[in-house]
């Protein structure tokens, strides 16, 4: 049976030889109790892992976000969960080799809780950064249905000639 194009481009992109660099999407998520001092620190020290073992497309600074669920990390004191963490990403390319030896690094920082590495292209990270960028121009929605409303009526009264 022969394969058709489509399986013959993914069957090439899980085959990874490491002789040619990739993309990888590195996300993490940092410990919500670190000083911000310390979050900045933990992020210039994986950007500078990353970078060193390979060439860096595009980044999000770490920031405050809720988490959609808990996570738990048994820890030497017991456990702790986090329903909270600071949130960054890193897309970057490189070897294979060196993309073992981000992970490897990633994994023994005790202060990322959890993180995330996948295969992406140059073009999805751009566009990632692109939207970004584009969502933190646009003004919030009002979280209160009335008060959007409100804030409707009150816009459409100043625009009568009375």
């Amino acid at each position: 049976m022969a394969k058709n194009q489509d399986e013959e481009v993914l069957s090439d992109e899980l085959e990874d030889t490491g002789a040619e660099p990739r993309v990888y999407e590195l996300g993490f998520h940092l410990d919500p109790e670190l000083p911000s001092e310390e979050v900045k620190k933990a992020y210039q020290a994986i950007r500078e892992i990353v970078a060193g073992k390979g060439t860096l497309v595009a980044e999000g600074e770490p920031h405050m976000l809720q988490l959609a669920y808990t996570i738990s990390r048994q820890e030497t004191s017991g456990r702790r969960d986090f329903d909270s963490a600071y949130f960054s990403w890193i897309v970057y390319e490189a070897l294979a080799s060196a993309h073992a030896e981000v992970l490897t690094a990633v994994s023994a920082d005790k202060r990322i809780i959890r993180f995330f590495d996948v295969l992406t292209t140059k073009d999805a990270a751009r566009h990632s950064v692109e939207m970004h960028e584009l969502s933190q121009k646009t003004p919030e929605h009002a979280s209160d249905p009335e008060m959007a409303a409100d804030a409707e009526l009150d816009a459409a009264l100043e625009g009568v000639a009375v």
